[in-house]
Formats: structure tokens, C-alpha cells, sequence
């Protein structure tokens, strides 16, 4: 792609990896063309494929941010945003699941070194599915740990999964003390994967539901939410980098949002390449020549850098603060969320816009272009990415009003 046009570079931070970022991110662009070419198989199997699974592992993709010390790249927080950018060209769903599975192991380098052990002493490969959706799970404790039930919706990746970080809240027996947030760490064997995944974009994602009835899980495999605010965690013994200092939740809506920029990245890309070459069918004047062909390419790659700029510079600038012991207040948090849901609402704006000026042929199944405002309006529909709720709680905490997201 050339003038205009070209993508921003996103490339790596300046962290003295001796390259290691770069060649990562080329292993990424090297699987590009068979993703591309298997996304409708993708679709069709409403998971990734067994092949596409093997050559994510094979590059040493799943393990982008997990710690060295087991084995893993341990890449700044913005690898979540890059690498998924870089798959989601190919397809989203793909990059969905990658960045989503990816960031298992960095939280999971926050457990109990007890927790960490007990998956990677077995397999440092392991993939962790998760859900993050607090109200679905209902815990009480109990002697050494907590007994758990619920059932939750939305665990991408379950089914190429051994190990599934759930959600849950524990009443207390006294009122008075109120509730806490905590993740649990369960085995496969300890939940049921029930197949609900049928919907409209993020397909091939296999974010099915999962079951748990009364499973007691130890205490060292439980995470409290409010210890992954920001600085030391029960991890930091074994895993004392600035990556495991993140404030989790105050950065979540970063795990996910670069497939939703590759994903519009690549509606941009084809676009160009059709208006290229392509006549209408109205007056057969080159679509290229049109100027408003030439506006709706200016405004949708404009929608796409700009998001990419927001994107990356909040986690490298929240990486900053955590190299030097800094955690953000509860203002910043807010605005690190507001901002991750308004970058991924400006790459919807971006495909819509393109789909709308592409007419008829938008609406055959048998083109990318379906599958990306599909995609871009299922990447949209995360709570992450709801503005009006990330817009509402940064405005709350602008006006002096507390924070309404208790995981912040």
C-alpha cells in the first residue's frame, strides 16, 4: 500500500529485546496467508482449527507475555494490541482468541507461585480459557480455599483450553463486610463446556459457555481482583517484572482491541486494492476517480491510525509508570478504559463507513467484506467496548462521583 493510505508502523517499544519483538511480530505476518485462506473453515467449525491452533504454538505466539523464566517472550503489554493487529488482517476471530489466550499467562504470573506451577510444571504451553463476567459465579469460602458454582457465557477458546479462569463473587457471612471479587483457576475436568456459540461474528472464536457445580478450589489457585490494581501481586516473588505490575482490569479493554484494528485495518486495505481496479456498475467511471471513494478512504484510514495511536500509546505509557513503581490513580484508570472502548468504536466507524460506500457487493458470503463488518460489530458488542459505559464511569470519576466498575 502506498501515499496516503499506508498503515501506521506499529512497531516494537524500545526495550532492548535485541529484536526478539520484530521477529516475533514477522513469525505473526508469515501465517497470514494461510489464516486468510482457512477463516471460512474458521467460521464453519465456530472454533479455530486444530492447524491453525498448532501453528500458533509452533511460532510461540500463545506465550508472548508470559514470563521468561518458564520460557516465555515476556514482550511489553503492547504485544496484546501488535500481534493481534498483525493476525486480524487475516481473521479476527483468529486474533480474538490468540490475544485473549496470550494474556492468561501474564495474569496467571500473578497467582500464587503454587498456581503457576500446578500448569506450567505440567505443560508450559497450556492454553487457559477464561470469564470475566463476576455476577455469573457464586462462591462461599471454606476451609484452605472457596467452593464455587455459577455458569458463564463468553469463554473464548475453551475447547483448545485445559484450564479456565472464572469470575466469581464471595458473599461474606457479615453484610456488613460486603462482597469481593476474586478469579478462580479450575481444571477441565472441575467445569462443563457447554456448545452455545452461534452468533453472528467472532464465529470461529468458540466462546461457549461453561458450567461449574460446587467445586472447591484452594486458595492459592483463587486471585483477589483487588490485588491486580496495580503493583506487587501474590506473584511478584517469581515473576518481579513491570508486565505483572499492570493494572489488569484498568487495561483489559487493550487484550481485545487489537482484532478490532486489524480487522478494520484489513476492510481499508481491500477497499483500496478494489477501488484500484474496480468500475462502477452505475456509469462504469473508475471507483478510484470518484471523490467520494477518495473521502470515505480518507476518513476510514484516519478512524483506523488514529485508533492504533490510542491503542498503543496507553499501554506503553502504562508501562512506563510501571517500570518505575508508578500505579495510575483511579482517574487514569477510568480514561485508560474510556479510551480503549472509544479506539474500538472509531474502527467500527471505519468498516461501516466501507461497507456502506461498497453497495451490493458487500452483501456476498462469499467476500471478506461480510465477515469484517460482522466481525467489527461483534468485537464492538464487548461490555469493553461499550462507550457509553466506559464514557459514564470516566465522567462520574471527573466529577469528583465514585467509580461504579468495583474492579478498577
Amino acid at each position: 500500500m502506498s501515499g496516503t493510505v499506508r498503515k501506521l508502523q506499529s512497531g516494537p517499544p524500545s526495550t532492548g529485546d535485541n529484536g526478539a519483538y520484530a521477529k516475533l511480530l514477522d513469525r505473526a505476518r508469515s501465517l497470514l496467508p494461510q489464516l486468510r485462506a482457512r477463516a471460512g473453515l474458521t467460521e464453519e467449525r465456530r472454533r479455530m482449527p486444530q492447524e491453525t491452533e498448532r501453528e500458533l504454538h509452533d511460532a510461540g505466539l500463545f506465550r508472548i507475555l508470559q514470563p521468561r523464566r518458564v520460557g516465555g517472550s515476556e514482550l511489553d503489554y503492547v504485544a496484546l494490541v501488535d500481534f493481534a493487529d498483525v493476525v486480524a488482517l487475516a481473521d479476527a476471530s483468529v486474533a480474538w482468541n490468540l490475544a485473549n489466550l496470550a494474556s492468561h499467562h501474564w495474569m496467571l504470573a500473578m497467582f500464587d507461585r503454587r498456581a503457576q506451577d500446578a500448569v506450567w510444571n505440567k505443560s508450559a504451553d497450556a492454553l487457559i480459557a477464561s470469564s470475566f463476567i463476576f455476577p455469573a459465579g457464586r462462591a462461599r469460602k471454606a476451609a484452605g480455599g472457596y467452593t464455587l458454582s455459577g455458569r458463564w457465557p463468553f469463554s473464548s477458546g475453551v475447547d483448545s483450553s485445559h484450564w479456565n479462569m472464572l469470575a466469581g463473587i464471595v458473599a461474606s457471612e457479615d453484610e456488613a463486610d460486603g462482597v469481593e471479587y476474586r478469579i478462580f483457576l479450575l481444571k477441565q475436568d472441575e467445569y462443563r463446556i457447554i456448545d452455545a456459540w452461534n452468533a453472528m461474528g467472532l464465529k470461529g472464536t468458540g466462546s461457549n459457555d461453561v458450567e461449574v457445580n460446587d467445586v472447591f478450589v484452594p486458595e492459592y489457585m483463587t486471585l483477589a481482583v483487588k490485588d491486580v490494581a496495580g503493583g506487587p501481586t501474590p506473584g511478584s516473588a517469581v515473576n518481579p517484572g513491570a508486565l505483572y505490575a499492570l493494572p489488569v482490569f484498568a487495561l483489559f479493554p487493550y487484550v481485545l482491541s487489537g482484532s478490532a484494528l486489524g480487522n478494520a485495518q484489513a476492510c481499508v486495505d481491500d477497499y483500496v486494492d478494489i477501488a484500484r481496479h474496480r468500475a462502477s456498475t452505475y456509469n462504469r467511471a473508475k471507483l478510484g476517480d470518484l471523490q467520494t471513494t477518495q473521502i470515505k478512504v480518507a476518513e476510514a484510514s484516519a478512524r483506523v491510525d488514529a485508533a492504533r495511536l490510542i491503542m498503543r500509546q496507553t499501554c506503553i505509557d502504562a508501562m512506563d509508570d510501571a517500570r518505575r513503581g508508578r500505579i495510575p490513580a483511579i482517574a487514569e484508570k477510568t480514561r485508560y478504559r474510556r479510551d480503549g472502548a472509544y479506539a474500538v468504536n472509531l474502527c467500527t466507524e471505519a468498516v461501516e463507513l466501507l461497507f456502506s460506500a461498497s453497495g451490493a457487493r458487500g452483501l456476498y458470503t462469499s467476500g471478506a467484506l461480510q465477515r469484517q463488518f460482522r466481525d467489527a460489530h461483534a468485537i464492538n458488542a464487548h461490555i469493553a467496548f461499550n462507550l457509553d459505559a466506559a464514557g459514564t464511569n470516566y465522567g462520574r470519576v471527573a466529577l469528583d462521583l465514585p467509580s461504579e466498575n468495583l474492579t478498577l
